[in-house]
């Protein structure tokens, strides 16, 4: 069948037919509308890239302005921000206001209100440079600007990377959290546990929105050392109680003590072995009952499907480890590292982040890879 509707597809005069059709026709259109889209996909992300680097949001914020006033403010001619700001408004980042006026539209007050949509819009400058030839990369060239921007991904030592290694990265998640911490959190209460280790916590952005909504949980990290000194200072500075451990988890045994441990947006940047390897660590680290919660982008979700393979697959190619999952192949990998029930508590927006709640079994010691199901 679909041997036919290919046939059918790769056909002129079928085209031809289906655009005429008056029951065809917007198929017809959709689908070109698609196609063109993924042409000129690349524009469209640069000309956000354009107003997030000309800080365009932040100047159309507090008032419309019209082309002459984002020239002047931005650095640019007035046609080259005539030109920037049509195809905003085309993009639904901005919108026209009376009196030859822009102002936010309304992806732009998205961008505009969070600060780490605009700090990852800016950081994938790197992954256009890796795809600037995207065949040589999927070749294998390795020499990648994203594996430079995340250092750990190919470290041998991870542990001992310097501060300035692990500055920029630290403050692109930090910046970024507050989006999937508040998604995580409305999937369900953490004041269910007694006490949280969050691993791979970075700087503390998501143990700072755990402490601000459950005041009463018992907080910890676990990072690589430089990565766990700026969260030391982050969390001083912010008043968030917590314990701070640092280490390698992929070298060093996880802190026990804890009845919930999180991993926010750490799995899908390491391959199957180290993820696996990581796995049963948490599942020895927790005690009988006890839950690991997954937080991560899935592949294959629903309306979301490009993101996974496509965006993540590319992504995590360019940046030499990892790769995009489904919730099966995590459930499946939860199973394996003894983990008794695997359920998926749903999210606001999956697209962001989906969560898996993985339990050690109530007849499990700490430490045994047995699962006692009676």
């Amino acid at each position: 069948m679909l041997e036919v509707r290919d046939r059918l597809v790769a056909s002129p005069r079928f085209r031809s037919l289906a655009a005429a059709f008056p029951l065809t026709r917007s198929i017809a259109r959709a689908e070109t509308r698609a196609l063109f889209d993924l042409c000129a996909g690349f524009v469209y992300s640069q000309v956000l890239f354009a107003c997030v680097r000309l800080d365009l949001f932040r100047l159309l914020r507090g008032a419309p302005r019209t082309a002459a006033e984002v020239a002047g403010l931005a650095g640019l001619p007035v046609e080259g921000a005539q030109r920037l700001l049509d195809a905003a408004v085309a993009l639904r980042l901005v919108d026209r206001r009376s009196g030859g006026r822009y102002g936010l539209g309304p992806l732009g007050a998205v961008v505009a209100a969070e600060e780490g949509v605009a700090a990852m819009v800016a950081h994938h400058a790197a992954l256009y440079r890796d795809l600037a030839d995207p065949v040589a990369l999927l070749r294998g060239a390795r020499d990648t600007a994203l594996a430079e921007y995340w250092p750990y991904a190919g470290a041998e030592d991870a542990a001992s990377l310097a501060a300035e290694r692990v500055a920029e990265y630290s403050a692109l998640m930090a910046a970024s959290q507050p989006m999937v911490a508040a998604e995580i959190l409305a999937a369900g209460r953490l004041d269910r546990f007694r006490a949280v280790l969050d691993v791979g916590g970075g700087e503390g952005a998501f143990l700072e929105a755990v402490a601000a909504r459950h005041p009463g949980v018992s907080l910890a990290l676990f990072d690589l050392p430089a990565v766990a000194e700026r969260a030391r200072a982050r969390l001083a500075a912010r008043g968030v109680r917590a314990e701070v451990f640092a280490g390698d988890f992929r070298r060093d045994p996880i802190p026990p003590g804890f009845d919930a441990i999180t991993l926010v947006r750490i799995a899908h940047d390491h391959d199957d072995a180290t993820v696996s390897a990581l796995f049963r660590a948490l599942r020895r680290a927790l005690p009988p009952g006890g839950s690991l919660l997954l937080a991560e982008p899935l592949a294959g979700t629903k309306g979301a499907e490009p993101v996974g393979e496509a965006y993540f697959g590319l992504y995590l190619w360019a940046m030499g480890r990892g790769r995009p999952r489904t919730a099966e192949a995590y459930r499946l990998m939860l199973t394996e590292a003894g983990f008794a029930a695997v359920r998926e508590r749903p999210t606001r927006i999956p697209l962001l982040v989906r969560v898996l709640e993985a339990r050690v079994g109530r007849g499990v010691a700490r430490g045994s890879a047995s699962v006692n199901h009676a």
